[in-house]
């Protein structure tokens, strides 16, 4: 079992940043592979980075390459997602979850644990 908690949401401008955190507890989380999902209103639950559980290996969706940095701090128990360059597209609720596999997964029936969620709005 893992639980899981996002922090590090909140209202930006254009062009700003934020740093999301997922604390995670339970024992599989060294070795789980963890990932970032989003989802706007009226649209569905799109994965937006992911990383495997030794910290490796990561994936991004295309929108997000060059602005958006995942990573994990194994000692912390906590999956960060840096946000950089934010633009309006980007507003939406944002969801940690983690995966019983050590393997990257890209869709979000691949996960098994879900946090709540943090809510991001980006101002034009």
């Amino acid at each position: 079992q893992v639980q899981l908690v996002e922090s590090g949401g909140g209202l930006v401008q254009a062009g700003g940043s934020l740093r999301l955190s997922c604390a995670a507890s339970g024992r599989t989380f060294r070795t789980s592979a963890m990932g970032w999902f989003r989802q706007a209103p009226g649209k569905e639950r799109e994965i937006v980075a992911a990383i495997n559980w030794s910290g490796r290996t990561t994936y991004y969706t295309d929108s997000v390459k060059g602005r958006f940095t995942v990573s994990r701090d194994k000692a912390k128990n906590t999956v960060y997602l840096q946000m950089n360059t934010l633009n309006p597209e980007d507003t939406a609720a944002y969801y940690c979850a983690a995966r019983d596999n050590l393997d990257i997964g890209t869709g979000a029936s691949d996960y098994d644990y879900w946090g709540q969620g943090t809510q991001v709005t980006v101002s034009s």
